[in-house]
């Protein structure tokens, strides 16, 4: 599947965390994030931006193997609870992530825990990593949720890709339980752009599945708008939420949705 330039990656690290920023203006950084009950706003932020600045000196240092966040200067972001001084460290960090990652190339050799060691693995997963923990900052804070549909398909394609990572490497991941000849999900956006090929089938097979993008009839389909599909495919929206679409065997979806995961 053909991902998204490195350069449009770059770029969007800066673009996710202004849009990022704009959603907390005003908002109550103590309240629990419904999609991640752990974790209050502030939290959230604070793991986002630690994530770049972890990503970004990773590629920075063409760093051979991991390095710990705590080693990472200023990766835990401002000491107390001001907005502003928690605003200015996330364009900092944004601009920061871009430069280096820009700088470096895509080709560059670096350690990740994937199986793609290089400065592009990480401009994309930055991409989606702020793409999609947004939604999560969008949600807490009850603003709207809006994402460009080039970043949203490629966000599903990440997804997928990391998902299948998870079943071949980790037989202790749920992932693991992915399998089972003769099933099929398709995945279908109703308001796809012109040119933008904005459907999925996974299948199952013995050993696992795969996927591809594409229109197929399958046991189960998740239909409606591109944004709620990525949202509902992550469990930051439930099936039940009015907005998607659910035509078939509504258990196989809640089966891989209830074991679709990576580390």
């Amino acid at each position: 599947m053909t991902r998204l330039n490195h350069d449009r990656y770059c770029a969007e690290v800066t673009v996710q965390m202004d849009l990022l920023r704009s959603a907390l203006a005003g908002a109550d950084l103590s309240v629990t994030v419904p999609t991640c009950p752990d974790w209050t706003l502030a939290q959230l932020v604070r793991h986002m931006g630690g994530a770049v600045r972890w990503s970004e000196h990773l590629v920075a240092t063409r760093a051979e193997r991991d390095i710990p966040e705590e080693d990472i200067p200023e990766a835990g972001g401002p000491e107390g609870d001001d907005p502003a001084a928690l605003d200015a460290w996330l364009a900092r960090t944004a601009e920061l992530g871009e430069r280096t990652f820009r700088a470096a190339g895509a080709d560059a050799k670096v350690w990740s825990w994937s199986d793609d060691p290089s400065a592009g693995f990480w401009a994309r997963r930055m991409t989606h990593e702020l793409a999609v923990h947004r939604a999560d900052a969008a949600i807490a804070a009850g603003v709207a949720y809006e994402i460009d549909p080039e970043v949203a398909a490629d966000a599903i394609d990440e997804w997928l890709d990391l998902v299948a990572l998870a079943q071949r490497t980790d037989p202790d991941d749920s992932a693991a339980e992915l399998k089972g000849a003769g099933r099929g999900i398709h995945l279908h956006a109703t308001d796809a752009p012109p040119g933008l090929d904005a459907e999925w089938l996974i299948e199952f097979g013995e050993d696992g599945f795969t996927w591809r993008r594409g229109h197929a009839k399958a046991d189960v389909a998740l239909r409606g708008p591109l944004t709620e599909v990525l949202l509902a495919f992550y469990r930051r929206r439930p099936l039940d939420s009015g907005r998607v679409e659910v035509l078939g065997e509504r258990e196989l979806l809640d089966f891989w949705l209830e074991r679709a995961s990576f580390g």
